[in-house]
């Protein structure tokens, strides 16, 4: 097998194993517990290694990676729309409200990602400039985050079991988006293919999934913790800016990985646990 197929190949089947896996954590463990969980950096790993080894140059790769935070941020919005439209929709669309709330979600995330990478390759900003985006889309991503666990909303667990093919439809899922945004990577376009490895695959196998087998309240209460819990998937992607110049990649992709999840990830998981046991009441299910 060429050494470029597997270039592509490998990074997309472990983007794909790691869908199915979050996708059960949400499942198995609720809202809160798994939407944590499945939020931490995964995909981004192969991402980033797979654009890095691919000879991207170290700008380039900083560029890409620096708006990978604008990625996540318009993960945070489309994730939000999973709590807000299926409401709003209810009292027009009496039928399939599922796959219209996914066309209106997905329809606005890759409406903002496609203006995102248009307005970058008409400004062309330069490396100074991606890195103030990558902070500016940081911190616009933490407000938001915050702002929708203000108010507790039931993440209750699933209860009934998920067959292999819905797994392994989520794997491909996920795979077929880490394969795009690599491909987009070896044709000259990292910033691209640093948005596309952000992709919300693996959150809309989540939301359908989920939904179609345990019904709306499993998935919507994981929303505001998989919002706080992907902001580890920016930390990763700016660390790697610094650190994968400097570094041998593997020792950089696993220093990211620690320093984000532990920096992030588990102090959210902390937060939102300490929260679920103080006796405060969630808000009320539409």
């Amino acid at each position: 097998m060429p050494d470029a197929l597997l270039a592509v190949l490998l990074p997309s089947i472990a983007a794909g194993v790691v869908a199915v896996l979050a996708t059960v954590a949400v499942e198995r463990l609720g809202g809160t517990r798994g939407g944590i969980l499945s939020s931490i950096p995964t995909t981004i790993v192969p991402a980033a290694l797979g654009i890095w080894g691919d000879g991207t140059d170290p700008e380039g790769f900083r560029r890409a990676m620096h708006f990978v935070p604008v990625g996540i941020l318009l993960n945070a919005g489309y994730l939000l729309l999973w709590r807000v439209v299926p409401g709003r929709l209810g009292m027009i669309v009496h039928r399939h409200l599922l796959a219209w709330t996914v066309i209106v979600a997905l329809g606005a995330w890759l409406a903002a990602a496609t203006s995102v990478a248009a307005l970058e390759r008409m400004a062309a900003p330069s490396a100074g400039q991606a890195r103030v985006a990558g902070f500016a889309a940081a911190l616009a991503g933490l407000a938001l985050a915050i702002a929708a666990n203000r108010v507790r909303h039931p993440a209750p667990a699933g209860s009934r079991r998920v067959g292999v093919p819905v797994l392994l439809a989520r794997g491909a899922a996920a795979a077929a988006a880490i394969g795009c945004a690599l491909l987009l990577a070896r044709a000259g376009l990292p910033v691209a293919s640093g948005i596309a490895s952000v992709f919300p695959a693996i959150f809309t196998t989540v939301m359908v999934a989920t939904w179609i087998a345990q019904g709306p309240r499993v998935p919507t209460g994981a929303v505001g913790p998989m919002m706080l819990g992907t902001l580890s998937v920016t930390a990763y992607a700016l660390l790697a800016a610094w650190l994968f110049p400097l570094i041998p990649a593997g020792w950089a992709a696993a220093a990211c990985w620690v320093a984000a999840t532990g920096c992030v990830s588990v102090p959210a998981y902390a937060w939102l646990s300490a929260r679920a046991t103080s006796g405060s009441t969630p808000a009320t299910p539409r």
